[in-house]
């Protein structure tokens, strides 16, 4: 049975150099999301330098991740390698749609179709948070375009009609999307009627006082 000793070694030696590739990717893999979560809180903050130094960092571990696995298939398609690539690709997509400008491809990033896809779902629901920043500002014309682009990538995604082991069930980010842009769409629509109201109460006040005439408030004992 010396064959069997032989070819279970090699066997063995090949696991273990199998299992420290996995386990530095795993590593690899939460420095990733640790990163592009990084790069989200910069976005939002507005710290556009930050954001982007943490969005490269981010890159360059998940190259580091790419070339980890080149001689185990399996482990490239694994789920942290997935979810790896699509955090990075939510922190580039978010920074691409919060300051409106073109979206990096999934070549550009080095991540898969699946990947980017959800990464642009969870991107659309970052936006949530950047609308109602701007509806904190009192800026409802910003608020109105953010809110345009969720609109545009739930419609998008609603026309990717593939089986969910194919697009790791974007359906699923999907509806997390319609979910966020509806509640966005009626906060907006509130704070939208409300300046209405105000600016309807202004030109009334202002037309009265023209006029002369007193309105509740007024001190007309003068």
């Amino acid at each position: 049975m010396g064959d069997l000793q032989a070819i279970g070694e090699a066997i063995l030696a090949r696991l273990e150099a199998k299992h420290a590739q996995r386990e530095a990717m795993l590593a690899l893999s939460r420095s990733v999301v640790q990163h592009a979560a990084r790069a989200i809180r910069a976005i939002h903050r507005g710290e556009w330098s930050e954001a982007e130094a943490e969005a490269a960092a981010a890159g360059r571990l998940l190259a580091e991740m790419h070339a980890a696995s080149t001689a185990h298939p399996d482990l490239a398609s694994a789920g942290y390698m997935l979810d790896a690539q699509k955090e990075l690709a939510e922190a580039h997509l978010t920074r691409a749609l919060v300051r409106g400008t073109e979206l990096p491809s999934p070549a550009d990033l080095g991540v898969d179709d699946a990947a980017w896809l959800n990464g642009l779902g969870e991107a659309g629901g970052e936006l949530r948070r950047a609308a109602l920043d701007a509806i904190r500002r009192d800026d409802t014309a910003a608020a109105e375009a953010i809110l345009e682009r969720m609109q545009d990538i739930y419609a998008f995604l609603t026309t990717v009609d593939f089986p969910a082991v194919i697009t790791r069930n974007i359906k699923q980010t999907n509806d997390m999307v319609r979910g966020v842009t509806e509640r966005t769409r009626g906060d907006l629509t509130l704070v939208m009627r409300q300046e209405r109201l105000q600016a309807a109460l202004d030109r009334f006040e202002a037309r009265a006082g023209a006029a002369g005439i007193p309105i509740e408030g007024d001190d007309v004992s003068r």
